[in-house]
């Protein structure tokens, strides 16, 4: 595997950037689905041939899922709609995942629906029990609508499955989506009055991120608070100590090391641009016991934020870092987040970042 691939999904079409192992020098071809939202994406490796996936919206044609099998050149259309007893549109897809199997993938949507794919995301179908949940007529909305943004499937039980939802909180299925439990005991709701903050859900959380090879440790960040689960879930702890603020959007965590997780503060729910407008990715090698900042190579007077799917990272083996900002501007890091520099400018406001080597 010596080039590498990033998907750039922004709120005018997808970009693709291509680029070898060295990761310094970047082609661009776009934009693909042009004026079209684009807020999710994925590169899935699973078959002998990447399939490349990404969720593009039509303010004339609707929401949908498409895939290309030739890394984009051509694109196919799969079908996803909400049944029609469910009086309810598709608005926009949010979250692509794939699941453990290599033919199953999730799509997480506004309305806050999750569907899951049995054939590659050719046909997908909503997953009842999420829908059906007693506490779904109470969520909330948060600034960009109420959305499953977040689907996070356990890499080795098919039955075990994780989701977020702004705002309404974590939700986790350990029957393949049958019943749902609200996991968000320890998290905060600071936009709530003073005795109300730890509700049982209404928590607004931004994202959540797993490492593979240890599936039972979680990491959240959330409208106020970031998190570690060391339980799948079921209890948070709060890892903001050392971080210049709690407020943020993405977390990722590093391909080859569990406990490497990745944040992008923001200086508040007001502001949202970085702490002194200085733009730093902020990294644990502790699974968030302490912080340091990665800066080199990314710019100051920088007052725009990173969306909560607009940072990631590949998985060559000296793992590559990536994240695209609301002013257009994509950075990549061949070393993890130790230098930084750009790969795309001047495009529209970025939503979603995905990359891989291939």
């Amino acid at each position: 595997m010596n080039d590498t691939i990033v998907l750039i999904g922004t709120r005018k079409g997808l970009w693709i950037a291509r680029s070898d192992e060295a990761r310094r020098e970047w082609q661009l071809q776009g934009p693909i689905f042009d004026m079209e939202d684009v807020y999710s994406a994925h590169i899935d490796k699973r078959r002998s041939q990447v399939r490349l996936f990404a969720g593009p919206a039509s303010s004339w044609t609707g929401p949908k899922v498409v895939h290309s099998d030739d890394l984009g050149a051509t694109w196919q259309e799969g079908k996803i709609a909400f049944p029609p007893d469910t009086e309810t549109s598709l608005e926009r897809v949010w979250q692509i995942a794939p699941g453990i199997d290599r033919f199953t993938v999730y799509a997480g949507t506004e309305p806050g629906a999750v569907f899951r794919s049995e054939d590659g995301g050719e046909t997908f179908e909503m997953i009842r029990g999420l829908w059906n949940h007693p506490h779904r007529p109470q969520w909330g909305a948060g600034y960009g609508g109420q959305a499953f943004h977040t689907v996070v499937p356990h890499p080795t039980d098919p039955a075990s499955l994780t989701c977020a939802i702004s705002s309404g909180g974590v939700y986790g299925t350990e029957d393949a989506g049958v019943t749902w439990r609200a996991q968000n005991t320890g998290v905060q709701a600071e936009f709530l009055p003073e005795g109300q903050q730890y509700p049982e859900f209404g928590q607004c959380v931004h994202k959540i991120a797993r490492h593979p090879a240890n599936p039972d440790r979680l990491f959240m960040q959330n409208h106020g608070g970031v998190y570690r689960s060391d339980d799948g879930g079921q209890t948070w702890d709060s890892i903001e100590q050392g971080l210049p603020a709690n407020f943020g959007f993405p977390v990722v965590v590093h391909p080859h090391e569990p406990d490497t997780v990745f944040v992008f503060p923001l200086g508040g729910s007001g502001g949202r641009y970085p702490v002194g407008a200085r733009a730093s990715v902020w990294r644990s090698r502790d699974a968030g016991g302490t912080w340091e900042e990665l800066h080199e190579g990314l710019p100051d007077d920088f007052h725009v934020g990173v969306m909560r799917d607009a940072m990631c990272a590949d998985d060559h083996d000296r793992a590559g870092l990536y994240l695209g900002a609301r002013n257009g501007s994509v950075w990549g890091s061949p070393d993890g987040g130790e230098s930084w520099s750009l790969v795309a400018a001047n495009l529209p406001d970025v939503m979603v970042v995905r990359a891989a080597a291939l």
